[in-house]
């Protein structure tokens, strides 16, 4: 099986020992995105909205840089840093998969990278 290193300067660059994404024959991972400008590598501190719109846009790239979409997006893992955030965070998660939505999950953890308010990760086909 093929393993490529996706990367992007459309998306943030990686903080840690991580890809901004994998792809394999048939399979793109991309990791965990935080709600940062990818041009400035400043975070997104606005409303939790604003956050989600970021960190979605981000995930996009780095799917565009592998050559698939968010339409072939097949399972999302939300990470929460307060579930009272999730009704926001879903209406504009919403307007990014108008379609056929992808499996997910949403969870709420103590503490995200950079005390930010949310992180997604996704799985999309090719």
């Amino acid at each position: 099986m093929k393993r490529e290193v996706i990367s992007t300067a459309k998306a943030p660059t990686a903080i840690g020992p991580y890809s901004q994404g994998i792809k394999t024959d048939s399979l793109v991972f991309c990791s965990g995105q935080l709600p940062m400008n990818p041009r400035t590598g400043e975070l997104v501190t606005g409303s939790i909205t604003q956050q989600t719109n970021a960190v979605l846009s981000n995930i996009k790239a780095v799917l565009e840089e592998a050559g698939t979409s968010l339409e072939n997006v097949v399972k999302v893992t939300v990470f929460l840093k307060d579930m009272d955030d999730f009704g926001e965070m879903n209406e504009e998660y919403a307007k990014w998969f108008t379609r056929d939505p992808p499996a997910r999950a949403a969870v709420e953890v103590a503490r995200l990278p950079k005390d930010v308010g949310i992180e997604i990760q996704a799985i999309a086909v090719l």
